[in-house]
């Protein structure tokens, strides 16, 4: 069974298409990258897949599970690190922390074991208790990383995950995930970064104006042609086709 399936999915907003009869599947264990411009349907259909917005039309699954018809299942099951969220200002990483445990329904010694080994691996062990308003962008990412993986999920959504890190975090973060997709976890990655989405993930979905345009394994391509190239291509080709119907 595919983490998820999707087929012939279909998102507006009144006039706007998002997404346009978008077909995609993701294996279990996979560590996928959806890659797109901004605008182009990526976090729409994230959005979609985690139950937070209703298709116009189209079939989804998710761990085997309707997103549609069961969200709060999906969302127990599954992490989530939306683009540019921050843990609530009333907090410190520590009480964050505690509270996604209690939602997810983690004993207190395994919140306080991961705590520890989060705070470790990120370096943010000196901001633990500290009011989450008075803590760095990075720092804050840092913290919201930790919290998507806290239960350690067997699907992770994560939209631009490296966004605000220093160099030697980021590298930990890629590290991490690997090995995280290697335990036989999935991870699906959304970004606008080519060199991301190349260095990280074994396959990649290029989206344009809500739609998919390639599906790549950047591990297989030849060696005179990059993911960028791809991307480039399938996306002016796109843009020159839609033009010609003009």
């Amino acid at each position: 069974m595919p983490a998820i399936q999707i087929e012939s999915f279909r998102k507006s907003y009144g006039d706007v298409t998002a997404v346009g009869d978008l077909s995609l599947s993701v294996a279990e264990g996979e560590l996928f990258g959806l890659l797109g411009p901004n605008g182009a349907g990526k976090t729409t259909t994230m959005e979609t897949l985690t139950g937070q917005l209703v298709p116009d039309s189209g079939e989804i699954s998710v761990l085997g599970v309707d997103p549609v018809a069961h969200p709060t299942r999906v969302r127990e099951r599954v992490g989530i690190l939306p683009e540019k969220e921050s843990p609530p200002s009333f907090m410190t990483p520590r009480e964050y922390f505690e509270f996604v445990g209690a939602v997810r329904g983690l004993a207190s010694e395994t919140v306080d074991e991961r705590i520890e080994r989060w705070a470790d691996r990120l370096g943010f062990a000196a901001k633990l208790d500290t009011m989450a308003t008075d803590l760095s962008r990075g720092q804050q990412q840092k913290v919201m990383i930790a919290g998507a993986f806290l239960h350690e999920p067997a699907l992770v959504f994560i939209d631009e995950p490296l966004a605000n890190l220093d160099p030697i975090v980021q590298e930990r973060v890629k590290r991490f995930l690997r090995d995280y997709r290697d335990a036989g976890n999935t991870v699906v990655l959304t970004t606008h970064d080519v060199d991301v989405a190349a260095e990280l993930c074994s396959r990649v979905g290029v989206v344009y104006e809500g739609g998919l345009v390639a599906d790549v394994r950047p591990a297989d391509l030849p060696a005179e042609e990059t993911l960028l190239d791809v991307f480039l291509d399938r996306v002016d080709a796109t843009v020159d086709g839609v033009a010609g119907d003009a």
